[in-house]
């Protein structure tokens, strides 16, 4: 038996839901979730569908080509089909910070993110001992700007050999090339603090404790050529006081940054987003 998740977005029209449960009853799906969406502006459809195929002569393979011949092609679909038996395969991209890092890989060893971690991508060599620990693969990979083509084609050998579907900045310090945003568009997850563009820079928890800010936040998004610009999965804050110290600060915007960014991986590799423009539609 085949479970598989289905994402839809197509121009809002009447009897898409109809057709596409139809479409699962025909092929004998179970349907365990749906959700939908119209944003009404724009008038473009959402669905998020997820199945299991209760006769083995039906498989996700069959199921998806079916699909595109009929229904999708009908409705001038755009669409993904993705078989649950299949763990997304994910790269960490870091520098120096550990604070995400050890988040993600804590979470992962304890069962709770359904995906694989084939390696672990530095531009130092601070965090091998952790990788280590994990029994992680870690490469180092230097990267500035005297080597910038060479580090991207070191990178992109690597998460080609690795067979990754998707790219997570566990606060990776150097800004992600063109060519491998173009490879893995919507695939690349970045964190990081939520005061930009007031408080850029490398001390933005010291000029915000300096403006005597009230909240703090982290914000999860896809990796654009936009400098912190993409489509945003997640956000959270924090409130704060005149009696915190900028020490209370960084300590409570590292763990927005842990919780923001699990989140955003599991929304993710448990195919609950859809990006569509600069936006996001997340079936929570």
């Amino acid at each position: 038996m085949e479970n598989f998740t289905l994402l839809i977005h197509c121009n809002d029209q009447k009897g898409i839901v109809a057709a596409v449960t139809n479409f699962i009853l025909k092929v004998e799906g179970n349907i365990l979730y749906l959700d939908q969406h119209v944003v009404m502006e724009q008038k473009v459809f959402f669905m998020r569908l997820e199945c299991e195929l209760t006769n083995p002569k039906h498989t996700v393979a069959s199921v998806k080509e079916d699909f595109s011949a009929s229904i999708a092609k009908d409705f001038g679909m755009s669409w993904e089909f993705h078989n649950q038996g299949m763990k997304p395969r994910m790269a960490i991209f870091v520098s120096k910070y550990t604070h995400c890092l050890f988040d993600i890989l804590g979470r992962y060893s304890s069962g709770e993110l359904n995906i694989e971690i084939p390696l672990i991508i530095s531009n130092h060599e601070d965090l091998r001992p952790i990788a280590e620990q994990f029994n992680i693969p870690f490469f180092h990979v230097p990267f500035s700007k005297d080597n910038k083509e060479e580090g991207e084609k070191r990178q992109i050998e690597l998460l080609k050999e690795h067979g990754i579907n998707f790219i997570v900045l566990a606060r990776y310090m150097q800004i992600i090339t063109p060519k491998l945003i173009a490879l893995y568009e919507n695939k690349i997850i970045n964190i990081h603090h939520s005061f930009l563009p007031a408080f850029p820079g490398a001390k933005p928890y010291h000029s915000a404790f300096k403006r005597g800010v009230k909240i703090i936040g982290a914000t999860s998004h896809y990796v654009t050529e936009e400098l912190d610009e993409g489509p945003i999965i997640g956000q959270d804050i924090s409130r704060v006081s005149h009696v915190e110290s900028v020490e209370d600060f960084i300590m409570k915007g590292k763990d927005l940054e842990r919780i923001v960014l699990a989140r955003a991986i599991k929304l993710h590799t448990e195919r609950k987003m859809m990006v569509y423009g600069n936006k996001t539609v997340v079936f929570y």
